[in-house]
């Protein structure tokens, strides 16, 4: 029995060896087979990453001014008492110059101590001060100066400024975005021309940017108060601009 077992190892190890030899290059030969495949479904399409903006200038049509009033008493209820009943003769100049409630806002109330310092001394206390700020619209720019005088007539003595706006801003800003992708698309063109390629389709499109009111200092108009003539407010122009960036495919 020992010859035998013997005899029969040469032969199971040659057909061990044969089954590996057959296999291996079958293996070998599918992975040659599918790697060019792999590769070229990796690679990316070339493509043209672009940002360009449309703007447009329009007339505003609305204008939104915050002032306020402020009181000092030696007591924080002198103060604010002060300050409600001249706020109350600030209310009513609105109502009698067209302004309607929707359009007036409490934007801030405030109530602070005051005190004095003199050096090598405690702080002293030398009363309370109020202050009540309101943000006004105004659908009529006809009005903005004559409003201005008439707040400041009945106690206003603080004015922290005005922006210009549109009441509907819609319609620029799809004249904006019409003008930002034209100008896109003339981009694109160019750099396809300079490369030497063939632009292909747009692939994404983001928009940024839009409407936002335009914000101008307000310097010392409670002092431009004249008996002759209401406070002069140009409104000028005010310009609505939108920011795309795209991607385009790009060809050979």
């Amino acid at each position: 029995m020992t010859r035998t077992f013997k005899a029969l190892m040469p032969r199971a190890f040659l057909a061990a060896a044969a089954l590996t030899a057959f296999a291996a290059p079958a293996a070998f030969a599918q992975s040659a087979a599918t790697t060019p495949m792999q590769v070229h479904a990796m690679a990316a399409q070339p493509a043209l990453n672009l940002s360009a903006y449309g703007e447009v200038r329009v007339a505003p049509d609305m204008a939104t001014i915050t002032f306020g009033v402020q009181t000092e008493a030696a007591t924080a209820q002198a103060a604010m008492a002060d300050n409600a009943r001249r706020m109350q003769e600030v209310f009513a100049a609105l109502s009698r110059a067209g302004i309607a409630d929707r359009d007036i806002q409490t934007s801030g109330l405030n109530l602070s101590a005051q005190y004095d310092y003199v050096e090598n001394q405690p702080p002293r206390l030398r009363g309370y001060q109020a202050s009540n700020q309101v943000t006004v619209i105004i659908n009529d720019l006809t009005k903005v100066g004559t409003t201005a005088d008439a707040v400041v007539g009945a106690g206003v003595n603080q004015i922290n400024g005005i922006s210009f706006g549109l009441k509907d801003p819609k319609g620029a800003e799809d004249q904006a975005r019409v003008l930002a992708v034209r100008a896109l698309q003339d981009k694109a063109r160019l750099y396809a021309q300079a490369l030497g390629v063939e632009l292909g389709g747009i692939r994404s499109l983001n928009e940024g940017g839009g409407y936002q009111p335009q914000p101008m200092p307000v310097y010392a108009m409670a002092r431009m108060q004249s008996a002759d003539a209401s406070t002069p407010v140009a409104a000028g122009e005010m310009t609505v601009r939108i920011d795309i960036t795209g991607t385009y495919d790009l060809g050979n």
